[in-house]
């Protein structure tokens, strides 16, 4: 059972019996992922683990800079591979410089700029600005971005662009965007189901973590458990909702819980859908900007891409016909994902990253480097808010 639901689920829920079973050694990287980066950059596949090793060692150095007390305003990766660290003074770039990264003193920064998208998420959750998709802190142009559908253009996303206009050159609007939507789907059978007034649902299992009493839970995204439902893999019961942040219409965050039985796990190893080995999950530090990721669900398997920016917030419309949703929180990513990928596991090399939240609707993705976009909700933010560890491999 636990090869068979390695291959089903993101991250595979595994019965008490087969947890004896001793699990293979995992590779550094996982192959699929190899091998997408490298189509993805036009490179080897040696050139991409080289680029693979050269992120982790680069991101091992920014947090060498934190450790030591270097005042940083975010780090992204550029499209060479190269991190650079934002700060607000010469000695400071001097030291960044002496740990072997790039070194920009940015007219705004990341601060700056959360502060602005803050005001901007207040607008937003007064008023779900229907027809203004997203807008994150971009780090490599230094400015808060918008993206709308030039298509939709709704009186509260009409006030929301005229509050983004006061911040001058710090905002930009991108007139690209399409509507979006979270990506659970009713369907026929599941990898994590549930049942509710509306019908049956399914989405992707998430992460496994716990608490300081040892209690294990399920990790995902809210809205896939935001009825506090019992969740069933294979018709079979192994986890209760205990906790979300997401409600439709109102102000969410896509995180949410669910205890898990005493009889099941959540393993420590992301299933790739038939695309290689799985993933030994061994840890859950942050990806900066622009690094490679992959992403296991239960609808589109394994995909891979690359992190686009953090705290970001999108306006969600519902397919079934209720008020749009603001939430707030999120990761964008090029990852394609497509409904019922909802909860699914994001990781990047052996660092867990977080679970799916939604992307644009009528997305379709064909294979593993499908051109796309997908929001997700970063793990360590839920890990921080719910007291919990994440289980590793």
């Amino acid at each position: 059972m636990a090869t068979a639901v390695g291959t089903l689920l993101s991250a595979a829920v595994v019965t008490g019996a087969a947890q004896a079973t001793a699990a293979p050694t995992a590779p550094r990287y996982q192959p699929a992922m190899i091998a997408a980066l490298a189509h993805s950059l036009g490179v080897s596949e040696d050139a991409a683990v080289a680029r693979l090793d050269q992120q982790a060692a680069q991101q091992g150095e920014l947090t060498e800079l934190g450790r030591s007390g270097v005042a940083t305003d975010g780090a992204y990766f550029t499209a060479d591979g190269k991190l650079t660290v934002n700060v607000t003074s010469a000695a400071a770039a001097t030291q960044v410089r002496q740990h072997g990264l790039t070194a920009r003193v940015p007219r705004r920064g990341e601060h700056t700029l959360d502060r602005i998208k803050a005001s901007l998420d207040t607008q937003a959750l007064r008023d779900a600005p229907d027809g203004v998709t997203s807008w994150s802190v971009d780090l490599p142009s230094d400015t808060v971005t918008v993206h709308v559908d030039p298509a939709r253009t709704s009186a509260a996303a009409k006030s929301f662009l005229k509050a983004a206009a006061s911040h001058g050159s710090a905002v930009r609007v991108v007139r690209d965007g399409r509507r979006l939507a979270p990506q659970s789907t009713v369907y026929p059978g599941s990898s994590m189901s549930w049942t509710n007034s509306q019908g049956s649902w399914v989405c992707s299992v998430g992460y496994g973590a716990h608490d300081s009493s040892g209690r294990q839970y399920l990790v995902s995204a809210g809205h896939c458990v935001a009825d506090l439902t019992d969740l069933y893999f294979n018709n079979a019961h192994f986890a209760k909702g205990v906790h979300s942040r997401y409600a439709l219409g109102r102000r969410s965050v896509d995180m949410g819980i669910a205890q898990v039985d005493t009889d099941d796990s959540i393993a420590t190893q992301v299933g790739t859908w038939g695309q290689g080995s799985n993933v030994a999950v061994k840890g859950g530090k942050r990806a900066a900007s622009g690094a490679s990721l992959c992403k296991s669900g239960q609808t589109t398997g394994w995909t891979c891409g690359a992190v686009k920016s953090y705290n970001v917030s999108v306006t969600y419309t519902d397919e079934h016909g209720g008020p749009d949703t603001v939430v707030t929180g999120l990761a964008s990513s090029s990852v394609c994902t497509e409904g019922g990928d909802s909860g699914g596991a994001y990781i990047s090399g052996n660092q867990a990253q977080g679970m799916t939240s939604g992307g644009p609707t009528g997305q379709q993705c064909s294979g593993t480097n499908s051109r796309g976009s997908s929001y997700f909700q970063p793990l360590d933010d839920a890990l921080s808010y719910y007291g919990l560890t994440l289980n590793t491999n």
